[in-house]
């Protein structure tokens, strides 16, 4: 399984964390698509903590964690 964690406004309309199957998902491009989620929209791409690419490739084990653009203040 690959894990995958959704932070600040892409957790709106979807859940917090995912289990995705391993066999099904081979990049961090597709799990995107597969959460409907726009490339142009991540900001920080995790995988096991390290930053990734879209086009990186995932495997069984790896936590990809996705953040959108966030301003504070």
């Amino acid at each position: 399984m690959i894990e995958v964690k959704l932070f600040a406004t892409f957790r709106e309309g979807r859940e917090k964390a995912y289990s995705l199957s391993a066999e099904k998902f081979h990049t961090a491009s597709e799990i995107l698509k597969e959460l409907d989620i726009p490339e142009k929209d991540v900001a920080i791409l995790l995988i096991n903590g390290f930053h990734s690419r879209p086009e990186s490739a995932v495997a069984d084990g790896d936590t990809v964690s996705l953040f959108p653009p966030v301003a504070g203040g």
